[in-house]
C-alpha cells in the first residue's frame, strides 16, 4: 500500500473549497485502487490537503494520469504547485 500526502494553498475561502471537494467526491469514489482519501485542513492559514491510501502503486500512477488528477489546480484555485509525499506503508495495526 501507499500513503499519498498532498498538501496545497488555495485563494478560496474555505467553505467555497469544501463545497468544491464534496462536489467532486463521487469522482474520487469512483478511483480504481484508491482505498481511501481524507480531506485535511493544515495549521497554516489557507492550506488544505488530502491523504490517499492506495492499494499500489500502479492505482496511484493510473490516477496522476487521469483527468481528474489535472483538474485538481484549477478546481481548488491554486496558489502555487501541489507539495506531494509518497509513503510506502509497511503495516498496518488493524484491519
Amino acid at each position: 500500500m501507499i500513503l499519498q500526502i498532498i498538501r496545497l494553498k488555495s485563494n478560496l475561502p474555505e467553505d467555497e473549497l469544501l463545497r468544491r471537494a464534496k462536489e467532486r467526491e463521487p469522482q474520487f469514489k469512483a478511483i480504481s485502487g484508491l482505498m481511501q482519501k481524507y480531506y485535511v485542513k493544515m495549521a497554516d492559514s489557507g492550506q488544505y490537503g488530502g491523504i490517499y491510501v492506495w492499494d499500489s502503486l500502479e492505482s496511484l500512477k493510473a490516477f496522476k494520469a487521469s483527468d481528474l488528477a489535472a483538474s485538481i489546480p484549477e478546481a481548488y484555485d491554486l496558489i502555487e504547485a501541489p507539495n506531494i509525499e509518497l509513503l510506502d506503508i509497511l503495516f498496518k495495526l488493524r484491519d
